[in-house]
């Protein structure tokens, strides 16, 4: 019982690190490195780190290209309903095609639209906060099976 709760903290606390250094670092630095999407993308890369929406092509090509056809709706044909729904429909073809499924990017052109973003938008927050976001998964990983090597050396030298 006990473990099991232990296996559902785990992606709780990779998600709590890696939101709370996206905003620590944007606190400091002044660039905003977090936007709501990325609390979706956490779910992924900390609850279901070995799908294959967890990659890190999957987690920073979505984002990018959905936020790149958001801004290039915005500029291009203003912030209307139409725009909105179109934005979101081109970014679905353009992760099929591209391979980089990230649901949680799905969003990506609501947000970029809704608040009327510029084109740094895709600098910072986006491809910053993904490469961030993924270099926190990927160390998340690596510690928690390094745990998991050490719990089953401790298992084995107990029998």
């Amino acid at each position: 019982m006990i473990n099991r709760i232990i296996r559902f903290l785990w992606p709780a606390i990779g998600a709590f690190a890696a939101v709370l250094i996206l905003f620590l670092f944007e606190n400091t630095t002044g660039l905003a490195l977090l936007m709501a999407p990325f609390g979706a993308s956490c779910v992924i890369v900390f609850a279901l780190p070995d799908s294959p929406l967890a990659k890190p092509r999957n987690v920073i090509g979505g984002h990018v290209i959905s936020t790149f056809t958001g801004l290039a709706f915005l500029h291009a044909f203003g912030q209307h309903a139409w725009t909105l729904a179109a934005a979101v429909a081109l970014s679905i073809v353009l992760m099929q095609v591209t391979k980089t499924i990230h649901p949680p990017a799905g969003a990506d052109p609501l947000v970029v639209i809704l608040a009327g973003a510029g084109w740094s938008f895709l600098l910072t927050p986006v491809l910053a906060g993904a490469l961030l976001l993924v270099g926190l998964s990927a160390a998340y990983r690596f510690v928690l099976q390094s745990s998991q090597i050490q719990q089953t050396k401790a298992n084995a030298d107990s029998k």
